[in-house]
């Protein structure tokens, strides 16, 4: 689930039953008259409907700034270098880079696909100068699952990696085995290899240790970014990764 996709579910929640909360949380408050009659505390609540909104809006708002919070303090207690373990990622750039990113991603996220062209224009503008690190995190059922294996596979092949990878995010439909084993012959792999090495034991343990790694950054979403050390969950673009880079 990205940030999008909780912020739009909040506002779907945030009508009666998040109102409620609301106006209850003032009465018991004493920041609302008290009303006599039923009659009157429906006429209080239909004359100030917009006290509702702004505070479905605030409270929507303090929960994401503490969910950013928790998964930027997970970060600094797990260390960067745990993101570039090889076991939990495809890694690419100098060891010694001033500048990294770690993305976790999904090839069935629509909003890991909207974030490819700025991941793409950073790739080629930095690739040999900035250390990044390329993180299954398949969560959107057996589809990704499978296109997770055939990337991981495909890190064994590492001179195709990153085509592989940009070729099945490109993708606009369902990412699907038929789909991994087109791109793949597009990026120029060896197919029977990425077959035979998706069967290995290590391609579902790698993906099993990017999830744990996953539970413990508090990431629950994709697409997550980590620039530089800062924490970023949700769509990237190219003004969010230079309000990001800025902040280094």
């Amino acid at each position: 689930m990205t940030r999008e996709w909780k912020m739009a579910l909040l506002g779907g929640l945030g009508g009666a039953a998040l109102s409620l909360v609301i106006v209850l949380g003032l009465a018991q408050a004493g920041l609302l008259p008290e009303p006599k009659r039923d009659a009157q505390f429906h006429d209080y609540l239909m004359s100030h409907t917009s006290i509702l909104a702004d505070m479905s809006v605030k409270m929507q708002a303090d929960q994401q700034a503490s969910d950013d919070a928790a998964r930027q303090a997970a970060v600094n207690k797990i260390g960067l270098k745990a993101f570039f373990d090889p076991h939990v990622a495809f890694v690419t750039g100098p060891a010694d880079a001033k500048m990294t990113m770690v993305e976790f991603f999904d090839y069935n996220c629509p909003y890991c696909r909207a974030s490819l062209p700025t991941v793409k224009k950073f790739y080629a503008a930095n690739k040999d100068s900035a250390r990044l690190a390329f993180i299954d995190f398949p969560i959107k059922g057996p589809n990704s699952v499978i296109a997770a294996s055939a990337a991981v596979a495909a890190r064994k092949q590492p001179a195709k990696y990153v085509l592989f990878h940009f070729l099945l995010m490109e993708e606009d439909g369902l990412v699907t085995a038929d789909t991994v084993f087109q791109d793949a012959r597009k990026a120029g792999l060896n197919v029977d290899k990425l077959r035979a090495d998706m069967m290995d034991k290590s391609v579902d343990a790698d993906i099993a240790a990017a999830k744990r790694l996953a539970d413990a950054a508090k990431v629950d979403g994709t697409p997550a970014f980590i620039v530089n050390g800062t924490m970023r969950e949700g769509a990237l673009n190219d003004d969010v990764l230079s309000g990001l880079l800025k902040k280094s």
